[in-house]
């Protein structure tokens, strides 16, 4: 039995070995098991496999297992056993070439993207907002783009809410309605996300996805990891934060046709955040990108428990499958369990749905796609070892790894340029010098009229104790009075007037 080849990464062995085919690795994937079934390695020896191969990867890393790629594995007699057992010719431990990233800036570089760059249907999404709110937010981009306000972060993006409430009426008769009850929602929802820390996400240095595609001078890919055991606890950004990576890479990547071999895999953790409430919008959204953005050279990769997570208008698109153990106490697990085995060819050796409740640690059934695009035949199938490490690294061996990062030092100091905030700012002070200059004197029109001292309000005269007029008003209203009887009797005079021969 043969391993690992040049155009396929190994998996491990079944009857035969099993092989996922680089050219046809950008078709997508899915992996699904229950907690503690394997779900993890499987992820680990095709991030091996890709990186190997040449191929960026990027995955997050949820419980900080994912770390011990960048360090050499440890010798165990387990792990030697399933290397004979799978035929892993010249199996050896060693690191792979890492990057580490984080939201917060404490476990790898920061990572962050502009508020415009994030879009309204994401922000929506992330704000938790209804159609009616999340139209006032598409309004408020919009005043962005009109008036060429640049969002960069939530402090633009609240001082732009914050001026939109206050032109209300102007902006509904050209935009739409602009309802202030939606506007507080959005506010308080601002609020919401800043105490839940995700001001960190927004701002400049903007991510650039270039740095996604490196690799080291072996020529082996870059796997870029994600530290999310934090960010976990905030799982709408996390969701969020990935399509966010995901729709970036669809707009940004040039056209690949049809590649040897990726130019980025994605690994999609906990995949069921994706579309947990998702609004129809965004699964046709997801549904897009998953259809077209193979075309770029990306292969997208699910993993999550249970296959039922994944909708089927996405799932339909999956081309290769690792299935690890499924547990069936509940009905819905039942139903799940079903699903799974349904999505496989078959194999008339044995009975997929049955076997799927047996597999063991490590195990799995495997189908991909075969050079001809068609699923293979489903297989029981014993999952090649890693070579790198199983499980977290300490603290210090991460911040070495950062240290020798081809990207440090570049994400690491937050810019703050004159961007909507300041604009807003200077806009509005603007506009209070312009109806008080500064010389005490309230502007009307070209006028100045002086305050009345310790008064907020502006009076075009002296106010007067009586209502009656003095003489000097009698005297003008008189004249006024006369000027308006004798003047156009001379006009028609001079009009009737022959000219002079």
């Amino acid at each position: 039995m043969s391993g690992p080849t040049d155009d396929a990464v190994f998996l491990g062995a079944s009857v035969k070995p099993e092989r996922l085919l680089l050219r046809l690795a950008n078709r997508h994937g899915l992996i699904t098991g229950a907690t503690g079934t394997g779900k993890t390695v499987s992820l680990q020896i095709m991030a091996e496999g890709f990186s190997d191969a040449g191929v960026p990867v990027f995955a997050a890393d949820v419980k900080g297992d994912l770390a011990g790629l960048a360090e050499a594995g440890v010798s165990k007699p387990f792990l030697e056993k399933r290397a004979k057992e799978v035929g892993l010719e010249d199996y050896a431990y060693r690191a792979f070439p890492v990057m580490f990233w984080d939201l917060f800036g404490e476990q790898g570089h920061p990572v962050r993207a502009t508020v415009e760059d994030m879009g309204a249907l994401l922000l929506a999404r992330l704000m938790e907002l209804n159609d009616v709110q999340e139209g006032v937010l598409n309004i408020a981009f919009r005043v962005a783009q009109d008036e060429k306000l640049p969002l960069i972060d939530l402090k633009d993006l609240r001082a732009l809410i914050g001026n939109v409430s206050e032109r209300a009426d102007e902006l509904s008769q050209k935009y739409g309605n602009v309802s202030k009850s939606s506007v507080g929602a959005i506010q308080r929802r601002l609020l919401v996300m800043e105490q839940q820390s995700a001001a960190h996400f927004f701002g400049e240095p903007a991510f650039d996805i270039a740095d996604f595609m490196r690799k080291d001078s072996d020529g082996r890919g870059y796997i870029s990891i994600l530290a999310a055991d934090r960010l976990m606890s905030t799982p709408r950004l996390y969701s969020t934060f990935l399509l966010w990576l995901l729709n970036e890479l669809f707009r940004k990547m040039p056209e690949a046709g049809d590649p040897d071999k990726p130019k980025l895999v994605f690994f999609f953790d906990e995949a069921h955040l994706l579309f947990d409430e998702a609004p129809k919008a965004l699964i046709e959204r997801i549904e897009q990108i998953a259809r077209l953005i193979r075309s770029k050279g990306i292969g997208v990769y699910f993993v999550t428990q249970n296959p039922l997570d994944v909708p089927d208008s996405v799932s339909s698109q999956l081309g290769n499958r690792i299935q690890h153990a499924l547990r069936a106490f509940t009905p819905r697990e039942q139903r799940a369990v079903k699903a799974a085995a349904s999505t496989f060819r078959p194999n008339p050796k044995f009975d997929a749905e049955r076997v799927i409740m047996e597999l063991g640690v490590g195990e799995a059934l495997v189908s991909t796609l075969e050079p001809n695009g068609e699923p293979s035949i489903v297989q029981r199938t014993l999952i090649r070892p890693p070579s790198s490490r199983l499980g977290p690294l300490t603290p210090e061996e991460r911040r070495a790894v950062i240290a020798q990062s081809p990207v440090k030092g570049v994400y690491e100091e937050a810019l703050d340029r004159s961007t909507a905030y300041e604009m807003l700012k200077r806009r509005t002070e603007a506009s209070t010098s312009a109806d008080t200059g500064e010389d005490g004197f309230a502007r009307h029109g070209e006028f100045r009229v002086p305050k009345i001292p310790g008064r907020g309000e502006v009076r075009d005269r002296p106010a007067r104790s009586s209502g009656r007029d003095t003489p000097t008003d009698t005297f003008l209203k008189s004249l006024a009075r006369s000027v308006g009887t004798v003047l156009p009797r001379i006009l028609e005079r001079v009009l009737r007037k022959p000219p002079r021969r």
